[in-house]
């Protein structure tokens, strides 16, 4: 199944093939929601497993909160609740009678619920309960849990009604306890997008004007897709002392006064997963990292020939079980038989589109030869597609094998993000007409069009002019230039370096 004209031609279409090549989701019949199929499902088991390791690392325990939210709890902080208000779904009734033959809601609430958007104001509830004196802090907390927020276009993965995250959420005596705690929360999103999946990024901070709404400062990181789009992978609020005084998280400190809490709280979602697909993805569907993929190599045995079936078998069992005895990243290679009924080109293609990033078969050749047939996902247009290896050299080099491609796979995309950085534009003039063509893929024949590192007067009267050209402020790059040049957006002098990009 070849891709590549749906992708030069139609880049959003190419990413729903992609999806529905790999049987990673589908949109249910739930309007706006989606169903993620066991393949999409083990990426994000992945995902989970590897960040809540680094979660636990550093010091914070799981837990979790009501999915219903008292609508008065959102009051509380104006500036929260006029974030989030066109996304909320509410709850305002208990139960359903029939009337003539229609269920029709029949019991109002006391007060409407809110179904989470995002958890800060319950958790801050309970921190107002948990905290009395300095001792009791900090509190370093995370949950992993789902969110509903009233998507208007919803995108598989990238933006739908129901989503799939974690959130952390943290209280401090002090205002430089949380600010830290917060470049932690971004910290750990760093080293699993770059270490786990592959995918570089730009780090840095919301603008004013961006900010998570209640924060005192948001930090992000931005990844590059492959259509010259940013992708907003991650972000970290410190919270300040907005979300501590509305709902009363109140403390004893050291000197014997009473003081509000410094609060954070950091998240990242299954958007990582539509992340991963325009990052790796390629003519004939996924490419999954090592590291995040359900299963690291999967075997395929040729069963043609029936008088060596059970032979066959027996050898990719063989195989199996020494291929698990290896290890990579600090795991037991995770490895899988498909012996189901299916052709076996027919399976090798399927592994192929989901993304597995060694597909090996084993017949009666290999049997005879003590070797294997391997392919590597990634080489998939060159000679290195398809190789011939022993037994034993091919379960000795394992780990090699799929540390190489995790970073190939890196580098391939870094390249992809540093080639694609612009940082001569020097005017409004060159600014407006370098965005002027809306030919956005970086693998197509047209004009590449991606990230413009550029300089921002900070003055909000521009962002009108951003919204015209369909563009935003993606981050404030924590790496400054510390020059003086022109505002690309007003002209102004300037000092402060910013991404320019079309966004997801």
């Amino acid at each position: 199944m070849a891709l590549k004209n749906i992708r030069e031609n139609s880049y959003p279409d190419w990413y729903q093939n992609v999806v529905a090549a790999a049987d990673m989701a589908e949109v249910s019949s739930s309007p706006g929601c989606m169903v993620i199929k066991p393949w999409g499902y083990g990426i994000w088991e992945r995902i989970q497993h590897l960040l809540d390791e680094k979660i636990k690392e550093t010091g914070h325990d799981n837990c979790y909160f009501p999915l219903f939210i008292p609508l008065s709890f959102f009051q509380k902080e104006a500036e929260h609740v006029e974030g989030f208000a066109k996304e909320m779904a509410i709850v305002t009734h208990s139960r359903l009678s029939n009337e003539d033959g229609k269920l029709v809601p029949s019991s109002p609430l006391d007060e409407p619920l809110i179904v989470r958007p995002t958890s800060e104001t319950i958790i801050a509830d309970s921190f107002s309960k948990w905290v009395h004196s300095y001792r009791d802090l900090p509190v370093l907390i995370n949950q992993w849990a789902n969110v509903v927020r009233w998507e208007m276009r919803p995108r598989l993965f990238l933006r739908t009604r129901e989503f799939l995250w974690q959130e952390g959420h943290t209280a401090h005596a002090t205002f430089e306890e949380a600010e830290k705690e917060a470049e932690i929360g971004l910290e750990m999103y760093k080293d699993l997008c770059i270490n786990d999946m592959a995918m570089p990024i730009i780090a840095g901070k919301k603008p004013e004007y961006d900010k998570f709404p209640g924060a005192v400062t948001t930090y992000c990181i931005e990844a590059m897709m492959q259509d010259g789009r940013s992708l907003q992978a991650g972000t970290s609020h410190f919270l300040g002392q907005n979300f501590a005084k509305s709902a009363n998280i109140k403390f004893i400190n050291k000197n014997n006064e009473p003081e509000y809490a410094y609060t954070t709280s950091w998240g990242v979602s299954t958007r990582l997963i539509g992340g991963l697909i325009m990052t790796h993805g390629d003519d004939e569907g996924m490419c999954v990292p090592p590291k995040l993929a359900p299963y690291q190599a999967v075997i395929i045995p040729l069963l043609k020939d029936k008088s060596k079936e059970a032979e066959i078998l027996a050898y990719a069992e063989k195989l199996k079980n020494a291929l698990k005895e290896q290890s990579f990243g600090g795991e037991r290679v995770r490895v899988k038989v498909d012996s189901r009924l299916k052709e076996p080109v027919d399976k090798m293609w399927e592994w192929t589109r989901k993304g597995c990033p060694l597909i090996i078969e084993v017949g009666p050749k290999d049997l005879e030869k003590n070797a294997v047939m391997w392919r590597n996902r990634i080489h998939i247009n060159n000679s290195a597609w398809k190789n011939f290896e022993g037994f034993e050299s091919f379960v000795a080099t394992i780990s090699d094998k799929l540390k190489n491609i995790q970073d190939e796979m890196f580098e391939r995309a870094n390249e992809r993000l540093c080639n694609n950085i612009v940082t001569d534009i020097q005017t409004p003039e060159a600014f407006e007409a370098y965005f002027a063509n809306n030919n956005v893929y970086l693998g197509g024949n047209g004009k590449k069009v991606a990230f413009v590192k550029g300089k921002w007067c900070e003055d909000e009267a521009t962002l009108d002019k951003l919204k015209e050209m369909r563009l935003t402020i993606r981050c404030i790059p924590f790496e400054q230039s510390g020059t003086e040049g022109v505002c690309l957006l007003s002209g102004k002098k300037a000092t402060l370096d910013v991404i320019y990009a079309r966004s997801y």
